[in-house]
């Protein structure tokens, strides 16, 4: 099993429409709140890695999403080996990504 701590930006005023989203995701629960910021920290539980990137990648497609990033990782089984930072999660110039949303940009 892994763990993932992934805190997600939105727009403020969106905040709760996407915490609702975001607890309707399988393995994922929504761990603190700040509204007036715009900020969600999450908690996901995967089976793999692989499983695990899938619901990152999941939760940055949710709509008014501007960012998620995993800021925290545990692997429970040190059987899996991951080589590198997969290629789909990579930074890539322009990407969705990399944006800085404009409430952060001020």
């Amino acid at each position: 099993m892994n763990l993932s701590g992934i805190l997600v930006l939105v727009p403020p005023e969106q905040t709760q429409s996407t915490i609702t989203l975001l607890n309707a995701l399988p393995g994922v629960q929504v761990h603190y709140q700040e509204p007036a910021a715009g900020r969600i920290v999450v908690v996901q539980e995967a089976e793999s890695t692989t499983a695990e990137i899938d619901g990152l990648k999941r939760i940055q497609a949710l709509p008014k999403v501007l960012s998620a990033a995993m800021v925290y990782h545990y692997f429970e089984d040190e059987g899996e080996i991951v080589a590198g930072i997969p290629p789909e999660l990579d930074e890539v110039e322009g990407s969705k990504n990399n944006r800085v949303p404009p409430f952060l940009a001020q």
